[in-house]
């Protein structure tokens, strides 16, 4: 056989192998994806009460009743479950910028708390990362892996990695609002006319996030004094804010399909998501 023979050989074997490596790393990776969702399926609680009633709302700090009084509709069902997509770029440098575009599907359900965040970071053509960020049944994950194969992150369990999962769920609770109200379990107290402290508890894990809003009753952003921020194997905490913008009626209910989040580090703002909602459905207790 000729070089040109032998060349062709070589290329069609190593392309076979990039597929075969694909296939079953998706294969891999759907697997473990469904058994995420039956263990956040197997936790699901009904709502109660099934319905938003505005006198639930009444002393509650004014930003607070504002915000719900803009967002939700009086008497409409309370929201069990959500299903969501997104678009974005991640910045994948814990210290500098390296921005990739990702695509992303996220389950939410809402009592008991648990979500997963079923992402893939491309990281060069045909290649990408697949990332599981979750929390389900008291218990936080997340793992990232190349072609869904070979693991580049796996860190589960309880503790600040718990803690810090269940700050996402309540705090992108902005997409399904009515996870936010008093009868859902959440604690609101006063901070003065455009935000107010908010505190939810789930087992042996209780959060406190600042939420602020605008004089129109939208919620803009969101920040926790200290959340666990994972670079490399070390866990250090730093205070940590998401930002939202264009509000939307979704379902009945007001909600922002664009933020950003970023830790607030002694250097500086550091952006690590930017991401649009394209498709956003909502599950309802009646």
């Amino acid at each position: 056989m000729t070089w040109l023979t032998w060349l062709f050989l070589i290329v069609a074997a190593l392309a076979l192998i990039f597929v075969g490596l694909n296939v079953g790393g998706a294969m891999r990776w759907t697997g473990a994806t469904q058994a995420i969702l039956a263990r956040l399926e197997a936790k699901r609680l009904p709502a109660s009460p099934a319905r938003y009633d505005p006198r639930e709302i009444e002393g509650l700090p004014a930003p607070v009743q504002r915000y719900f009084s803009t967002v939700l509709t009086p008497g409409q069902s309370i929201v069990t479950a959500a299903t969501l997509e997104h678009t974005g770029h991640f910045n994948l440098s814990p210290t500098g910028e390296q921005w990739k575009p990702f695509t992303s599907r996220q389950r939410v359900i809402v009592q008991r708390p648990g979500f997963l965040w079923d992402a893939r970071i491309a990281m060069a053509p045909g290649v990408s990362v697949r990332v599981h960020d979750s929390y389900a049944d008291g218990e936080g994950l997340l793992h990232a892996a190349v072609s869904g194969l070979f693991s580049v992150a796996d860190l589960r369990g309880g503790g600040e990695l718990a803690r810090g999962e269940l700050m996402r769920f309540f705090a992108e609770a902005a997409w399904y609002p009515t996870a936010l109200l008093p009868s859902q379990g959440v604690r609101w107290t006063a901070v003065d006319e455009l935000s107010a402290n908010a505190t939810l508890t789930d087992g042996a894990l209780s959060i406190t996030l600042l939420f602020r809003f605008d004089d129109a009753g939208l919620m803009t952003s969101m920040r926790a004094e200290a959340r666990g921020r994972i670079v490399g194997k070390e866990v250090s905490s730093a205070p940590w804010e998401g930002t939202w913008s264009n509000h939307q009626r979704v379902d009945g209910m007001t909600v922002p399909l664009t933020g950003e989040v970023a830790w607030l580090l002694p250097e500086g703002r550091k952006t690590y998501w930017r991401g649009t909602v394209t498709s956003l459905r909502h599950e309802w207790s009646a």
